[in-house]
């Protein structure tokens, strides 16, 4: 490839532990190894910066391929990536935990990683707290810039902070129109914490709201780059998952798309809609065992 063509610097969010993390990433959720290296090769020629993966994803070595032959090839440094990996629910526990942080690390080969999460509190195991202590430690070492979590409800989110002082850098959990989830965003937002939604177009559920359809028409764009831009302008981040150039780019253009505020209000309203709400597993009970 040997050269990006111009994409725009994508806008960055600050964390609450003075990181700064891009505003869109991808996501890589179901992205099977023998697809995943193309498409995030042509992320990098669009401007993408921050790659978001997990151990359950089983693509960590092939996304960490893609990312090192963009470096090799000189379409972009190190420095200029977010790498974002997370800890399954079957290596809670402090020494587990850090045997799981190093087998992302390896797994993807990229030197440190920017940030990462545990995925699930999994409350039922009960040592999500021990996990989160191990997170910290790591996150003092070259290894790790951030920590995170992912699918915390507002309980599992005080426990944390009450046990080490230390709140999350981020908290990605299930967000898009219809499921607003207005009083975790509100726990969040108490304790410093980026909220970052994933799968934030909902499986493409909102993608034939009628509503969605004529803000989208108005304004000359995609309705999911509506749906992308109504987040950002929440100052949430997002990481939709795609799998082509064009929705690669598609998604990317939310960066520039404006909404009125009365755009706002109609996608707030759409807040327990019928067809919307939660559609993923609850976090209080998911996964129902280990």
């Amino acid at each position: 490839m040997g050269g990006m063509s111009n994409p725009q610097p994508m806008p960055t969010f600050d964390l609450n532990d003075s990181a700064s993390m891009p505003q869109l990433g991808l996501g890589t959720y179901k992205i099977s190894p023998d697809k995943v290296e193309s498409i995030v090769r042509t992320a990098i020629e669009l401007g993408y910066r921050h790659f978001d993966t997990a151990r359950i994803y089983d693509n960590e070595e092939a996304v960490g391929r893609a990312l090192n032959d963009a470096i090799k090839a000189g379409d972009v440094t190190r420095e200029e990536l977010y790498v974002v990996s997370k800890l399954w629910h079957d290596q809670h526990g402090k020494a587990e935990a850090k045997q799981g942080f190093s087998d992302s690390l390896r797994r993807l080969g990229v030197g440190y990683l920017d940030n990462f999460l545990i995925h699930w509190p999994y409350p039922q195991g009960g040592k999500y707290v021990e996990t989160w202590e191990s997170l910290l430690e790591i996150s003092e070492t070259d290894e790790l810039v951030s920590a995170g979590v992912a699918n915390f409800n507002a309980e599992h989110l005080e426990k944390l902070v009450a046990a080490t002082g230390s709140a999350p850098s981020l908290n990605q959990i299930e967000l898009h129109p219809g499921f607003h989830q207005p009083e975790q965003l509100a726990a969040n937002q108490k304790i410093g914490t980026r909220v970052e939604a994933w799968s934030p177009l909902a499986r493409g559920i909102v993608l034939q709201n009628p509503q969605l359809e004529m803000i989208a028409e108005r304004v000359g764009a995609s309705v999911a780059q509506v749906v992308l831009r109504y987040l950002l302008d929440k100052e949430i981040s997002v990481v939709p998952k795609a799998s082509s150039r064009e929705r690669l780019a598609e998604n990317a253009g939310a960066i520039d798309l404006r909404l009125l505020p009365e755009d706002t209000t109609t996608i707030d309203a759409l807040a327990g809609m019928p067809g919307f709400g939660r559609i993923f597993g609850d976090p209080a009970t998911f996964p129902d065992q280990a």
